[in-house]
């Protein structure tokens, strides 16, 4: 019973790396997506609350949406949401490079498996 060759070894391993950072790729911008979406909506929903007293003039409703306490509220919760979807496209745009980078290993997995069935058949 022969050895394996150890080049066929390191690249079975190196696949499978690949597999479990592709897996990790996937999951990362799933998240990113979902993330930029959800701080989208809040954005969109804090910006329109703190807008609303200018816009339409209702200055009372229930407490005083020219509260500085709550206008201060509403400007730390943008701030946040401005955060967290500065985290979201930072993670998306790491996924897109990180999947470059995945093809191009790819590519040159494919280029070494070739050279190597040359070698072992030539």
């Amino acid at each position: 019973m022969s050895e394996p060759d150890p080049r066929i070894e390191i690249m079975e391993l190196h696949e499978e790396f690949v597999q479990n950072v592709e897996k990790g790729s996937v999951r990362i911008r799933t998240l990113s997506i979902l993330t930029i979406a959800v701080s989208l909506l809040l954005l969109a929903s804090y910006f329109s609350q703190l807008v609303d007293p200018f816009v339409t003039g209702t200055r009372l409703v229930v407490v005083d949406l020219l509260d500085p306490l709550l206008l201060t509220l509403e400007v730390l919760l943008i701030a946040i949401t401005f955060i967290w979807l500065y985290v979201g496209v930072v993670n998306y745009l790491f996924s897109k490079r990180m999947s470059s980078a995945i093809r191009a290993a790819r590519a040159k997995e494919k280029e070494l498996e070739g050279r190597i069935r040359k070698e072992t058949t030539g």
